[in-house]
């Protein structure tokens, strides 16, 4: 039954009001699946970006941060030199750094004005005592790459993203 009291109560109209707001940015985006595998060598664990650069190499959005220890964050060195010219903020997922042979699965939103649009998504691996791989994995952010896994050059054995 509606009184006058519960039409005076502004916490109907400010929760309609900001499904108004967030329903359209929902809208927006898409969930996206990064799974990454990790070769199986023997040494520690890989630090990992996964991110989105633009045709040019500007970094657009940080999708996943795997690693601990921001020491060693210097050596995932493109999305490091990136961050420099671009946002510095992580848009995604971060956790612990991911060990040989293993498979990291995350879920991330993805602007729909990035797929299809000329992004990429790139990897960064590196590993303490090990070597550095910018770039590891470089795969365009479009719908004919999504689904299909493809093989790094450093850490990464495979990546594949799934909409």
């Amino acid at each position: 039954m509606t009184t006058p009291e519960s039409l005076m109560n502004p916490t109907p109209i400010a929760l309609g009001l900001a499904a108004a707001f967030v329903l359209p940015t929902i809208a927006e985006a898409r969930s996206v699946t990064l799974t990454t595998t990790i070769k199986s060598y023997w040494g520690n664990n890989a630090y990992m970006a996964i991110y989105v650069t633009d045709a040019q190499g500007n970094l657009k959005s940080t999708l996943d941060l795997s690693g601990s220890r921001g020491k060693y964050f210097r050596h995932l060195r493109d999305w490091t030199r990136a961050r420099a010219h671009g946002p510095t903020g992580v848009d995604g997922v971060t956790g612990a750094s991911v060990g040989p042979g293993k498979t990291l699965k995350v879920k991330v939103d993805v602007a729909d004005a990035l797929i299809d649009a000329g992004y990429e998504i790139h990897i960064d691996t590196a590993a303490e005592d090990g070597n550095d791989f910018p770039s590891d994995v470089v795969v365009p952010l479009t719908s004919a790459s999504a689904g299909k896994a493809v093989s790094g050059a450093g850490y990464v054995s495979a990546f594949q993203f799934d909409m």
